[in-house]
């Protein structure tokens, strides 16, 4: 059995669709709210909370395998309860960060869950992703508006991920069990800025869409009242404030292991029109 946690989410969703496509399985979903899952056919649904791992407990009835995105809850009891349950192997979504700036709070935060993970005795696969190209959905409010899209480091561009490949890869480490103790990082097929991510958006729905660039104090307001001033302070760095070539590389290793190119930017925004209208 492979329990697929965040089943109703961006990766979670993905890869569902994706291991059942393929008859890896058996399988089960986990989220927070049933009555939102449209899962496929065939795969079962289980009802709870990460940030309650108690919740857990039925839900790992006869899993050998995991999907976890970290730092949704407290990772150290949802893996605990997986070793108990008799869990062999975890797919762990973590972030680039953790190499390219570990002295962040957030990145340090999800190199303590690889820590976790890796001394759980549990077989693990690691996978680091870039910046999501859903975080663009931040947008979609003022796009619908028809206002002004307000970003900082409006030419820095970062090799943005389609959450749709990092579900393609978490499905080969699934399904493949040479991917056992591997750490991957991976990104999109190329660099794509703010300024890009909302001319991508404008094209795909037909009609322009305003941008402006504003200074990382103005975006650190509006961020910090959302997610805190040091929560701030890291995505601000790692969007443009301190980035670096580790940060900045575009990696094949979404072809690498699933065979097909990455998707990119343009290739969400289309399939995501409907959020921004």
């Amino acid at each position: 059995m492979i329990l697929v946690t965040g089943a109703t989410g961006n990766i979670g969703t993905a890869l569902l669709k994706e291991l059942h496509a393929r008859g890896v399985g058996p399988l089960r979903g986990f989220t927070r709210d049933i009555a939102r899952a449209a899962f496929p056919e065939g795969v079962e649904a289980a009802e709870g909370d990460l940030a309650e791992p108690a919740s857990l407990a039925s839900a790992l009835d006869g899993v050998r395998s995991l999907f976890l995105v970290s730092r949704l809850g407290p990772d150290a009891d949802v893996l605990e309860a997986a070793r108990r349950a008799g869990a062999e192997h975890v797919v762990l979504v973590s972030s680039i960060t953790a190499q390219t700036h570990p002295r962040l709070g957030p990145a340090a935060e999800n190199l303590a869950v690889e820590r976790l993970l890796k001394d759980s005795g549990m077989a693990w696969t690691i996978l680091r992703p870039t910046q999501f190209a859903s975080n663009a959905l931040l947008w979609a409010g003022p796009i619908r508006d028809r206002g002004t899209v307000r970003a900082p480091y409006a030419d820095i561009g970062l090799p943005t991920i389609h959450p749709a490949d990092i579900a393609s890869v978490a499905r080969t480490a699934l399904a493949d069990s040479r991917h056992r103790g591997r750490t991957y990082a991976l990104t999109g097929p190329e660099r794509v800025t703010p300024r890009q991510q909302v001319g991508a958006i404008a094209a795909a729905l037909g009609r322009e869409v305003p941008f402006a660039e504003i200074s990382r104090r103005e975006a650190h307001v509006q961020m910090a009242a959302v997610f805190g001033a040091e929560a701030a302070d890291a995505v601000l760095d790692v969007t443009g404030g301190d980035v670096n070539e580790e940060l900045l590389t575009v990696r094949d290793t979404v072809a690498q292991l699933t065979g097909t190119p990455a998707r990119p930017f343009r290739q969400w925004a289309a399939e995501q029109v409907g959020a921004f209208r």
